[in-house]
């Protein structure tokens, strides 16, 4: 059962859905400024594609008598922090909640944990007079209330905590001065809007709950019940698209602009790349004789080679890119493998937690005629064997009691402290530590000294057994004991002398005055091209800028000499490189350049330099393609470049973004909005929407699909349960045309204004597809604020001409048909069987959305115990 719609051109089409006119809403468009950094238009309940304007609503529904005995309630599941602030920061607040349902009084407890509830509707008071309202919560809650009906009104009246960390127990009304309102004089004749907002981490015992008062002397706050509260309107009959009733108030959409705050992740903050895209483009027919050209076909091209199942990930290699694109997550990097690869032993048994961690980088500054301390303690180093024990064999110049400690690293000597540094000598420097000022009866026992202040600098000791430091503690206690009998009677001057002694043997001495000298340290040489999996919080690899302003500047000579000075470089923007050991390596050029006249232009081109001596390819290349003349080495033997055969990317090549849908109305809505904000910045026109639904009975997709302001769309539904494969398939066959991108694709992405042209670029029919890294949000992260890790193991969304998704086979229909996950991988292993490049990049402000998965496709869940 498949209904596909025809092509549809969405230019002209302003059909808007009759159940989303703004009824509710007065006349007067009154804009409100966004706050907590919401984009204004991320939302369009008046059709997609439509910009949202927050108009407070000042006309209320009809009320009817109907309605009394309940209010309404919006849940927004699976979004972490604790702050209402977080709950205004969720993409989809306030218009398209996960549920909509009713609650008889306004007191709440789910028992469930990272949610936020948006409770409004209508209080009518008992009788006229001065009433006090008091909110308790876990976590933050705000109440708001209206002087009348009207939304537009609404005031904060009581609240409990900002922060996220403050929280009450049930029916406690007054922890917080913020909890309880000033007297608000109401009338029974009346009714008036209120708001409940209240947000939920993980822990402790969720409940909010509105109570109120007389304002008479010893009355207690009541719980507001069913009697004295209605609806403000009736949503049982309206799908999830449907939102123009939803009411928008100060609550909802706080007043005032943002400050404008430092971005947190280095990704945010501007970069060339991110509008590029929008410079014109020099014609690539001026540029096919800059260069000479030459066969391309790299050695780790995998065509017909037996690939074992989803071993694709393991051929496929990872591109450098100059200059830093800031893809690197340092904003939330803790522990960063990929970089920092010490291990655990080597910084966390060194003194102070790491001294012969980082320290090696460093070159400690001498003074003259003194010791280094930090040889000393390399010295001290030696004496550990990998597990940080001393080795069984004792030290030769150990002696006594010494060496019988070295036999036995698991006693008690191992806790032994260093002792003092000695007096300053006339010199003005104190001695090295642990070396004792040399006495008239310094003997053997002077010769041990070393050992242990060698031992105690280091901090050296072994992973600690359950159990075996209290047995310690507990055998050094009875040992005192056993001491104990007359040492009541011991002097004051022998505690004291004791102290005094145990005192300057565990001081350390800090130098403050100790300087050191660094280069440069560049931990990006310790990556390489393969698919590291640790690295998901690490950006694109560097490529070192000497090497990408050498290809730049052969490249300019050339194109200057062929073209008589006729461009002059201005920057560059963007350079990738993706390396071939044997035969050389493939860049992608991204200048910025001036014409003469005056005229700012893009180039955007492959180019290859080639190794001399490097064959040209396989037999079956060389048959496709005849070798031409081979690119000239330069005088000095270095690599010349040269123009890769069938290697130009189409700028103005149709890309199709093919999802499919099952019942996810706020995401579909949230996905057209973002398609159709895409057309308006970019002025694109070159891409369609393919949705592949599975009879949603949420939301009409198809009428949103034609209420949004989308250059192109096709609308396909199928009958039966949700299956991704068969989704994406069904919507690549709808595609026509087979020299167009196909763009597998997922409903909860946030794209970037350079998506379009990236997708094009990096995909070249025949050659390279194209799998974007997505940057996966965490609960309660947004694109302003993103926290969150790269998903450098998935390859769901992916970029290729439909010619060779075709002659691969397309989507695993059969063996994928009531399951997904590992399609994906299918799919890349029969990719790179085929012989094409996979070109694999994080994308900057490329992000997934942290989304709840119940009640997707279609799922149904268990009824809640009591």
């Amino acid at each position: 059962g498949e209904k596909l719609s025809g092509v549809t051109d969405g230019r002209g089409v302003h059909a808007a859905l009759a159940t989303q006119r703004a009824e509710d809403s007065s006349e007067s468009r009154e804009e409100e400024p966004v706050s907590e950094g919401r984009d204004p238009g991320v939302l369009f309940p008046g059709g997609a594609g439509r910009p949202l304007v927050l108009n407070l609503t000042r006309q209320v529904p009809v009320w009817r008598e109907e309605y009394k005995g309940q209010v309404n309630l919006h849940v927004f599941e699976d979004w972490c922090g604790g702050a209402v602030g977080q709950l205004r920061r969720n993409l989809h607040f306030p218009l398209f909640p996960h549920t909509r349902t009713t609650v008889k009084k306004l007191a709440v407890s789910p028992k469930w944990k990272n949610y936020g509830l948006r409770l409004f509707g209508f209080i009518h008071p008992a009788r006229d007079g001065d009433v006090q309202f008091s909110v308790a919560s876990d976590d933050n809650s705000e109440f708001w209330l209206s002087p009348n009906e009207s939304p537009a009104g609404a005031q904060l009246v009581a609240f409990v905590g900002k922060t996220g960390s403050e929280w009450t127990a049930p029916g406690e009304f007054t922890k917080f001065s913020s909890q309880v309102s000033k007297p608000r004089r109401l009338m029974a004749s009346r009714r008036y809007y209120f708001e409940l907002l209240h947000k939920q981490d993980d822990r402790g015992s969720d409940h909010v709950e509105v109570g109120w008062r007389a304002v008479l002397r010893g009355l207690r706050c009541e719980v507001i019940g069913s009697a004295h509260i209605s609806l403000y309107t009736d949503e049982s009959a309206l799908k999830m698209d449907h939102v123009a009733h939803v009411p928008q108030s100060p609550a909802s959409h706080v007043a005032g602009q943002p400050l404008q705050e430092e971005p947190r992740a280095d990704m945010l903050r501007p970069d060339p790349r991110d509008a590029f895209f929008l410079t014109p483009r020099v014609e690539p027919s001026d540029l096919e004789s800059v260069l000479e050209p030459c066969a391309y076909a790299p050695t780790y091209v995998v065509k017909d080679f037996p690939i074992a199942r989803y071993q694709g990930l393991q051929f496929v290699y990872l591109s450098f890119v100059y200059p830093n694109d800031h893809t690197r997550l340092t904003h939330m990097e803790t522990d960063n493998k990929c970089f920092y690869r010490e291990s655990p032993l080597y910084l966390e048994r060194g003194a102070g937690g790491g001294r012969f961690g980082f320290y090696k980088y460093m070159k400690m500054d001498r003074e003259e005629g003194g010791e280094d301390r930090e040889e000393v303690q390399r010295r001290a180093f030696l004496f550990l064997n990998p597990d940080g024990e001393c080795p069984q064999r004792p030290h030769p110049q150990l002696g006594g009691a010494a060496a019988a400690h070295a036999r036995f690293p698991q006693t008690s000597w191992m806790k032994l402290r260093a002792p003092a540094p000695a007096p300053a000598t006339r010199e003005g420097r104190a001695r090295a530590p642990g070396l004792a000022a040399p006495t008239a009866d310094s003997n053997s026992s002077s010769e041990a000294q070393p050992v242990t202040s060698f031992l105690s600098l280091s901090q050296v000791s072994r992973p600690q057994l359950p159990g075996e430091g209290e047995e310690d503690e507990e055998e050094e206690g009875d040992d005192d004991e056993e001491g104990a009998p007359g040492d009541e009677n011991a002097s004051e001057d022998s505690e004291e002398a004791a102290g005094l002694v145990r005192g300057r043997w565990r001081e350390d001495a800090i130098d403050w005055q100790r300087t050191f000298s660094v280069g440069n340290v560049d931990f990006e040489l310790l990556r390489s091209d393969w698919n590291d999996l640790r690295c998901n919080v690490s950006g694109n690899l560097q490529l070192p800028e000497a090497e990408a302003v050498d290809v730049v500047a052969q490249y300019m000579e050339r194109l200057n000499m062929r073209h008589s000075g006729r461009y002059a470089l201005l920057r560059i923007v963007n350079v990738e490189k993706r390396r071939d050991s044997a035969r050389g390596s493939r860049f992608l050029l991204e200048l910025e350049l001036q014409e003469r006249g005056g005229r700012r232009l893009r180039l955007s081109e492959y180019v290859f330099l080639r190794l001399p001596g490097a064959r040209a390819g396989d037999a079956e290349e060389d048959r496709e393609s005849p070798e031409p003349a081979a690119a000239s080495a330069r005088p000095d033997g270095r690599p010349e470049l040269c123009r890769p055969l069938r290697l130009a990317w189409r700028q103005d090549v149709m890309v199709h973004f093919v999802v499919p849908v099952k019942n996810q109305a706020r995401w579909v809505m949230q996905f057209l909005a973002d398609m159709a904000a895409l057309h308006a910045r970019t002025g694109d026109s070159r891409f369609s929407v393919v949705l592949v639904d599975f009879e949603s009975e949420d939301m009409d997709v198809e009428q949103a699909l034609r209420a949004a302001r989308l250059p192109r769309y096709q609308y396909l539904r199928r009958a039966g349960n949700f299956e991704r494969s068969a989704g994406l398939q069904a919507g690549v066959d709808a595609v026509e045309d087979a020299s167009s991108i196909v763009f597998l694709c997922d409903l909860h992405i946030h794209f970037p204004p350079s998506i379009l042209d990236g997708i094009r670029k990096h995909c070249v029919e025949g050659k390279l597809a194209f799998a974007p890294v997505v940057m996966r949000l965490s609960c309660g992260s947004s694109p302003g604020d993103p926290h969150g890790y790269w998903e450098v193991n998935g390859f769901g969304l992916f970029g290729i001409y439909k010619s060779d998704f075709d002659r691969i086979g397309g989507m695993n229909t059969e063996e994928f048909r009531d399951q997904w996950g590992g399609e994906d991988w299918e799919l890349l292993d029969r990719v790179l069987q085929a012989g094409l490049e996979v070109e694999r990049l994080r994308v900057r402000n490329f992000y997934h959305h942290f989304h709840s998965k119940r009640g997707m496709w279609g799922a149904r869940s268990r009824k809640a115990a009591r």
